[in-house]
């Protein structure tokens, strides 16, 4: 094999190969940096290089192999980093225009864990602004576009990794999710991605500029992996879910559950295809129809319908409140006031998503109490529908990836399902099923659409049980054949 033959290959099978001394690190790292200076001034995924660091990590892995060292899980095996993440001597903006000169001085825990793990870190890849969107584009670094079609988004917030992935710069990434986005860009982009159980893993340095990166899980978010196999997101989610050695970490130690099964016919899966607030495109309920009826003949228990799924209206609702009131937190003055004003002028019987996202962001401390509440009721459900089922399946996004949309007003912009426009950020109540509770969701492709296009779907599995959703996906990977690359000139 010549070494642009690995330019898709899993990170499980690039440590495999430089084991055998088939392939060497810096021949790897060499062999991606060309194609992200080939092709990516047309994606725009990678943002900020670190190209001399990366050839020098890779030296050293090689030295660690020839010396017989210690075989660390990503040993010499080339991989990007979400520009949000603290890596020192690099810049962290977040896509802000005011902080593009800030440059961190220390590497967020995840990133010193890959490091420690022999991860050569190519870069850094791009975001929206503040991370807010689900299109990845800002005035510091531009716009990403998706390597199926440059003329649509790869999804946001963390778009650049995903882009980055499909296009075979790096075999892994690391990513995060408030709203979405892990999962959206992994849907959008035909890869793979795990939004893990809230406060698994450790967020510290994960932090908007000029914050110090201090030891605290913001609501909803978490930080977690992407790849283009079910395989890498298993290895990553090992390296990464320890305790921050800081906080927790200081009691506690790690002691994840196995999966629950290892074959799919032992599976008990729930299977949603369209919510009661916003419809899902044809060619992404049909996928997952196709996905379900392979299930099934592989001998799965495949149900549609549960009388124990928490009510997907009032979830919603919970949902949108929590998300703007995380956001929220971080608007200046002017802002939280107008967000005041506009929720004393929301009729108290408008129970729309809208109304929701309104008073979300002027929510008091009283009410936020109230319904995080509701949301532990929620919790409380799914812990007792995952008694019956082992995995719900449902759609990541009720579309494949939209056209870019840069119109300045995010939440006034519509998305176009099936000939009808909806509001942009209703889309959202996908991300919210899993998130609102703190659920794990694994992303993985499980088909395309009339044009080509990656359709993913979204496995939700029981709280703290990361490794069924992962290993569910990892057991269909080899039905399905997994990850498939897009056509570059």
């Amino acid at each position: 094999m010549s070494v642009s033959d690995y330019i898709y290959t899993t990170a499980v099978e690039l440590t495999a190969a430089m084991d055998a001394g088939e392939v060497s690190a810096v021949e790897l790292t060499q062999a991606a940096i060309e194609r992200i200076e080939h092709y990516d001034t047309d994606i725009n995924a990678v943002c900020v290089h670190d190209f001399d660091r990366a050839l020098t990590g890779a030296r050293d892995a090689d030295e660690v192999r020839a010396r017989g060292g210690r075989r660390a899980p990503l040993l010499g095996v080339p991989m990007t980093v979400k520009e949000s993440f603290n890596v020192a001597g690099l810049p962290t903006t977040w896509g802000i225009p005011p902080f593009r000169n800030f440059v961190a001085d220390d590497d967020a825990v995840a990133v010193k864990r890959l490091r420690a793990a022999g991860a050569v870190i190519l870069g850094k890849t791009n975001v929206p602004v503040a991370l807010g969107d689900l299109q990845t584009y800002n005035p510091v670094y531009g716009t990403t576009k998706n390597p199926w079609d440059v003329r649509r988004t790869p999804g946001g917030s963390s778009g650049g990794s995903a882009a980055a992935l499909a296009s075979g710069f790096g075999a892994v990434s690391l990513g995060s999710d408030i709203a979405g986005s892990l999962r959206i860009p992994a849907h959008f982009s035909g890869v793979y991605a795990h939004k893990p159980s809230f406060g698994l893993l450790p967020t510290r340095g994960h932090t908007p500029p000029p914050a110090p990166p201090l030891a605290y899980d913001r609501d909803l978010t978490v930080i977690g992996p992407m790849a283009r196999s079910a395989g890498d997101l298993a290895v990553m989610l090992d390296l990464l879910a320890d305790p921050d050695e800081t906080a927790v970490g200081i009691a506690h130690r790690l002691a994840l559950r196995t999966a629950r099964h290892d074959d799919l016919s032992s599976y008990r899966v729930l299977v949603l295809d369209t919510h009661p607030l916003i419809p899902t495109s044809d060619e992404v309920r049909a996928a997952i129809e196709h996905l379900a009826s392979l299930l099934a003949a592989a001998g799965a228990r495949v149900e549609r319908h549960s009388p124990l799924l928490p009510d997907p209206i009032e979830a919603a609702r919970i949902y949108m409140r929590l998300l703007l009131a995380a956001m929220a937190a971080a608007y200046p003055p002017d802002s939280y006031q107008q967000a005041l004003d506009a929720a004393q002028r929301i009729d108290a019987s408008d129970t729309s998503l809208a109304a929701e996202r309104v008073r979300g962001a002027a929510l008091s401390h009283r009410d936020w109490i109230a319904t995080d509440n509701l949301r532990a009721r929620h919790r409380a459900g799914w812990s007792e529908l995952f008694t019956r089922f082992d995995i719900v399946v449902c759609p990541a996004s009720p579309t494949v990836a939209f056209p870019h949309d840069h119109s300045a007003d995010q939440w006034g912009r519509s998305i176009e399902i099936n000939g009808a426009d909806h509001a942009y950020p209703d889309q959202l109540v996908w991300a919210g099923v899993a998130t609102t509770p703190g659920l794990p969701a694994t992303v993985a492709p499980i088909g395309r659409s009339n044009e080509g296009l990656p359709i993913g779907a979204q496995f939700i599995g029981p709280l703290y049980e990361d490794r069924t959703p992962i290993r569910f996906a990892e057991l269909l990977e080899r039905e399905t054949g997994g990850f498939t690359p897009p056509q570059f000139p």
